[in-house]
């Protein structure tokens, strides 16, 4: 689904990205790690379209993209979650949602009641506006969110960041489920180790813009993944 072939990456003069190589498969979790600033998120931005690469090449089942927008990324498939989430407050719940129909023909534009039951909160609040909702209640309506757009490249950048445990375990069976379905491949950046070891079938890991690990799951220790993670 998602080839990278030497991707480079540039804010103003300082370069963030240096050759980044990654692919992730449908029906596979492939987990992006490292710690804070190495260039997880900034990776994430060029997936998406929400920050052009400066080199490289970027393809969807075996299709160039070159520099397209996040908009018409969308369109072609890309579903992502940002860190933060970026949930409209004063909109409401079920509004949030909706607005993944604009990647969407208007023949789709409805709620598949699929979306609460994976999140039942969300139809318990979907007239509620966003801004009222708890950080893990928001952070399950932005994954909806990006779901509503019918996803074949899913995009999750640290989506345990700041959410109680409860929370955390409903989001991992989620992730799993949708895994399972074998329609998407799934990004998924992670700093909480064993939520990530947990779900993960590829790891690849950062260090100073560069990948430092690219490894399947069970071909490397669990320990070594683990220390590519150490400052």
């Amino acid at each position: 689904m998602l080839d990278l072939q030497n991707i480079t990456l540039h804010y103003g003069q300082s370069q963030i990205l240096y050759d980044v190589n990654l692919q992730a498969e449908t029906g596979k979790i492939t987990c992006l790690m490292g710690t804070n600033g190495v260039g997880k998120t900034s990776l994430m931005k060029v997936i998406s379209g929400t920050h052009a690469h400066s080199g490289g090449t970027y393809k969807l089942d075996g299709e160039d993209q070159g520099r397209a927008a996040a908009h018409v990324l969308a369109r072609r498939g890309v579903g992502y979650v940002p860190q933060g989430r970026d949930i409209f407050p004063l909109l409401t719940v079920r509004e949030n949602m909706e607005i993944g129909f604009a990647c969407l023909d208007k023949s789709e534009h409805s709620l598949p009641e699929q979306m609460f039951e994976l999140f039942p909160v969300l139809k318990e609040m979907q007239h509620r506006r966003g801004g009222d909702l708890s950080g893990g209640q928001q952070q399950q309506l932005a994954i909806a969110r990006a779901l509503i757009t019918r996803p074949k490249l899913l995009l999750l950048d640290e989506p345990t960041e700041g959410i109680q445990p409860n929370i955390i375990q409903q989001i991992g069976r989620v992730i799993s489920y949708l895994k399972d379905q074998g329609e998407m491949a799934i990004v998924l950046v992670e700093q909480y180790f064993e939520f990530a070891y947990g779900l993960a079938d590829h790891f690849y890991s950062m260090r100073r813009g560069e990948i430092i690990l690219d490894a399947a799951k069970g071909s490397v220790p669990k320990s070594k993944v683990l220390k590519t993670l150490s400052v």
